[in-house]
């Protein structure tokens, strides 16, 4: 490549396309999603606030869904506003420094998110499986510590695969067929993707996604079967009602992820790609405080105590 033609990719702006198609509907999916993204934020700042001063969430469980909540706060925030504002015009341009600091906090804080679920599924699995000796293996320490290699792993993760991507030569078209600078959309728009560089990306992939949701799916084969080993009607139900929720975030998480990330290029679909991830990042993020509160009756005595508490002041 010559030099003149290397400087303009790294300095040229990305033009995010977004929802140029849909002209005549931009007002009404912007209303829809801010109602939607400001339901997400109130429902997660909730949560962390009940379970940071309610005196009867202060377990590992609920230390693991507060910090939970926080990053989901973060990482909608990373993409929610600018896709809104992109609803607005009919493209928005990306600073290429913009989109590669975009994308690495958004990988960053779903790798955060997926090693996070996999520490709530340990939480579970000694729970259910080791109740004599629970309070002796997940300690203070050990949730922090686990906390904080969910974050540094899901940080320096993104920061490799971020760094693979974005020192490819983008020498053709820079309009981004998405509402964010996303993995996918912007190795199409490589114009030397090597095989090398496919293979790494496609195992720090594998790497943030199979291998945890792998082992939390291990780890709920053995908790049904602990689980089924209970005679009582009541302890069952204890220990169904404290799996579910986060079985079923872990599901909807993986899910969506997996089917973008875990696939070839040639594979790709521009417009699908962009309808999982509206799901990805604004559908599933707002029932997560539904799933958890749901069938949980901790949380939602916590927030009736939240509720009522004014009150009684007064």
């Amino acid at each position: 490549m010559a030099p003149a033609q290397e400087n303009r990719t790294f300095s040229s702006d990305f033009i995010i396309l977004g929802f140029g198609d849909l002209a005549e509907l931009r007002i009404f999916f912007f209303a829809f999603f801010l109602i939607m993204h400001l339901v997400t934020l109130v429902g997660h700042t909730t949560i962390v606030l009940i379970t940071l001063f309610d005196s009867c969430l202060q377990t590992p469980m609920y230390f693991f869904l507060r910090n939970l909540s926080a990053i989901e706060i973060c990482y909608t925030l990373v993409i929610v506003p600018n896709m809104l504002a992109n609803f607005l015009s009919r493209s928005q341009r990306m600073p290429f420094l913009g989109c590669a600091l975009q994308m690495h906090l958004f990988i960053a804080l779903g790798g955060a998110e997926c090693f996070l679920l996999l520490a709530m599924a340990y939480d579970r699995f000694v729970a259910v499986c080791k109740p004599l000796h629970y309070s002796l293996i997940v300690t203070r320490v050990l949730c922090v510590r686990m906390l904080a290699l969910a974050g540094t792993g899901g940080f320096a993760l993104s920061l490799t695969l971020t760094t693979l991507i974005f020192l490819l030569p983008f020498c053709q078209s820079h309009e981004v067929n998405h509402f964010f600078c996303d993995i996918p959309a912007l190795l199409l728009l490589a114009c030397s993707v090597t095989r090398a560089n496919e293979v790494a990306v496609f195992l720090v992939c594998v790497f943030i996604l199979l291998v945890p949701f792998s082992l939390i799916l291990l780890s709920y084969g053995h908790i049904l079967a602990a689980v089924l080993r209970i005679r009582a009607a009541e302890g069952r139900s204890k220990a169904f009602s404290t799996c579910t929720g986060h079985l079923l975030v872990s599901l909807l998480h993986y899910g969506c992820a997996i089917f973008i990330y875990i696939h070839p290029k040639a594979c790709y679909a521009p417009e699908q790609d962009k309808i999982v991830s509206l799901i990805y990042t604004n559908v599933t993020p707002m029932l997560y405080p539904v799933i958890y509160s749901l069938r949980n009756k901790d949380v939602k005595g916590a927030l009736k105590r939240l509720l009522a508490s004014p009150g009684r002041r007064s």
